[in-house]
């Protein structure tokens, strides 16, 4: 079975279409989960895998039912007078050792259970920044595919990739449990541009680790498709007529446009795409830096700037463990005492949080006080709309720039733009698209759910392909 993954910078989700009909996975009682996993000690390592004597029994019990398997097919297709389908020693056993080591790391899964300290026992979501904050320890990763293009070292990228591959082998098992059908197989999600430090290079990094992480999770069968490709596949089940339409997906990481032919009878033609590296996280990152880390003594103190980026940045290990390397005992009170309190374990995480639900807040109300106690005692930031718009306008401009290049770009004006992504729920990167776009009717799709439900789409016909 194949299933559609929206493997988000703030949140994932997955879908399938069964008997026709659109079909979320559903993680508890929620649609999707935010994408941050806790475990309770070390992170693992999913490459403990060794052959034992008795694993390798079992792997050569593979290797001997697939070359009977291809005897048959061979004979088969003689018999057509077709060509045979050959197969090399190497290849089979390949394919017999990814079965093997799946398997075993389903019998760990299951053999975990009597654990609490299992790393099968990970936390995923909200749930995972909970266990994080009451527990005292641990490791919290919060979007992990914000670092997947960024240069790292053997090590750290060894410690994405097991990140990734527990947050998709948990996105299998509960599929796999709520279809009672194995998941095998996934279309995956993916920006037309992956936030990078090496351009290109980054892009074609994210897509090794996530295929790799996908392969370590029990996926036999892994495909990629440009998010906002898999939105315009949603949009197109709406539209009865062909047009020309603009898809803009603003998600937590990025932001994703793409030119495409749709509706009718006819296929989606996907003309072109435009991606920036930028998203919803950039905007709490900006709300931090600008209403809350003044308090913390930024503009104030003789502390380099970067070192607040690196306290926002939650979402960066790298720029974590670097502003929790620094000595602020000789920073004058109060802000020496109050950047010792956020270099605490779980402070940066609270921070995020406060700085978030301001945004949000702030979205719908003209004023809004965070409490920040877990700093400092009555300790608070008074924030008001006008302090938002100031903190999140870098993007709105990187973002009317894109736009203007798209348009700049286009033949000819489309029909229709469709918005989607989480961040398109805020008013403001709204009346932005729609002032870039002003004589073309703006379309709201369902900010969470538009790019995985056409991921269902494609993964669905990946299906229907293979059983042709």
């Amino acid at each position: 079975m194949h299933i559609g993954i929206d493997f988000g910078t703030s949140y994932s989700a997955a879908a399938a279409i069964r008997d026709g009909e659109l079909t979320l996975v559903r993680f508890g009682d929620a649609e999707q989960f935010r994408t941050a996993v806790y475990f309770p000690e070390l992170v693992p390592d999913p490459n403990d895998f060794e052959l034992t004597p008795e694993l390798e029994s079992q792997l050569e019990a593979h290797i001997r039912s697939a070359r009977n398997d291809l005897r048959q097919r061979a004979a088969a297709a003689i018999a057509r007078s077709q060509a045979p389908v050959t197969r090399t020693d190497d290849d089979l056993r390949r394919e017999a050792l990814r079965v093997v080591r799946r398997q075993w790391m389903e019998e760990q899964a299951r053999a975990a259970t009597a654990s609490v300290a299992s790393f099968q026992h990970a936390l995923f979501g909200e749930e995972a920044v909970e266990g994080y904050l009451e527990s005292g320890g641990g490791n919290l990763i919060e979007s992990p595919k914000s670092m997947f293009g960024y240069r790292l070292d053997p090590q750290v990228r060894k410690v994405i990739v097991h990140i990734a591959t527990h947050i998709l082998e948990h996105i299998r098992l509960t599929a796999s449990r709520q279809f009672d059908e194995a998941v095998r197989g996934a279309v995956i999600g993916r920006p037309v541009e992956f936030r990078s430090s090496m351009g290109a290079a980054g892009s074609e990094q994210a897509i090794e680790i996530l295929r790799e992480a996908a392969a370590a999770a029990g996926f036999d069968e892994v495909r990629f498709l440009e998010e906002p490709a898999a939105a315009a596949m949603h949009y197109h089940k709406s539209l009865s007529d062909r047009q020309q339409a603009l898809i803009v997906d603003i998600g937590g990481g990025t932001t994703d446009v793409t030119h495409a032919e749709l509706g009718g009878a006819r296929s989606p033609l996907i003309a072109r795409n435009w991606g920036l590296p930028k998203g919803g996280t950039d905007l709490d990152v900006g709300v931090s830096l600008h209403s809350f880390m003044p308090l913390m003594g930024k503009d104030i103190v003789r502390v380099p700037q970067h070192q607040f980026v690196e306290a926002a940045s939650v979402h960066n290990l790298p720029k974590q463990r670097e502003f929790r390397k620094q000595n602020y005992r000789l920073v004058a009170a109060p802000y020496g005492p109050r950047l010792r309190a956020l270099q605490e374990l779980g402070a940066t995480t609270r921070l995020n949080q406060a700085a978030e639900r301001t945004k949000i807040q702030l979205s719908a109300e003209t004023t809004y006080r965070a409490r920040l106690d877990f700093i400092e005692h009555d300790l608070a930031v008074d924030a008001s709309r006008d302090d938002l718009d100031a903190a999140i306008e870098p993007f709105l401009t990187q973002l009317e720039r894109t736009l203007a290049a798209v348009r700049a770009d286009l033949p000819a004006l489309p029909a229709s733009v469709f918005l989607t992504g989480g961040t398109s729920r805020s008013p403001q990167v709204k009346a932005k698209v729609a002032a870039c776009f002003p004589e073309i009717p703006l379309v709201h799709g369902d900010p969470s759910l538009g790019v995985v439900s056409g991921l269902a789409v494609a993964a669905s016909e990946v299906e229907l392909h293979a059983a042709a």
